[in-house]
């Protein structure tokens, strides 16, 4: 029985997570598919504010950052911590992330995305 739920709920994160790519993909890249570090990009982006900023490169690795404490704040691994003078988030590290293999990692970080859309309601 346990196998059943564990593949019911893999199931349902995969289709979670190609109807996220979809959307997402067809909103911001003119339909190429984007990859999970172009989507921790955009919370980057959408947690930080300044949309009409120009980003250095610098600032686009941190927007990923602010992507990845965002999407696993609800998982206790981060804390939202100030906004700096610039209006930057910065956040507490709360817990060391676990050791994952390549493909557990994938699999958490798509969880932890699916969610943050689920909860913005971009996504059913």
């Amino acid at each position: 029985m346990r196998v059943q739920k564990n593949q019911s709920r893999d199931k349902k994160l995969k289709d979670r997570w190609d109807h996220l790519l979809s959307v997402l993909s067809e909103r911001f890249s003119d339909c190429e598919v984007l990859d999970i570090e172009d989507i921790l990009y955009l919370i980057g982006l959408q947690e930080l504010g300044q949309f009409h900023k120009k980003m250095k490169k610098d600032d686009n690795v941190n927007l990923i950052h602010i992507g990845i404490c965002t999407v696993l704040e609800p998982y206790g691994y981060y804390r939202f911590d100030f906004f700096d003078e610039e209006g930057w988030p910065h956040f507490e590290l709360l817990e060391a992330l676990p050791l994952l293999k390549p493909g557990e990692q994938s699999i958490l970080m798509k969880e932890a995305l699916v969610e943050y859309f689920l909860k913005r309601e971009l996504i059913q």
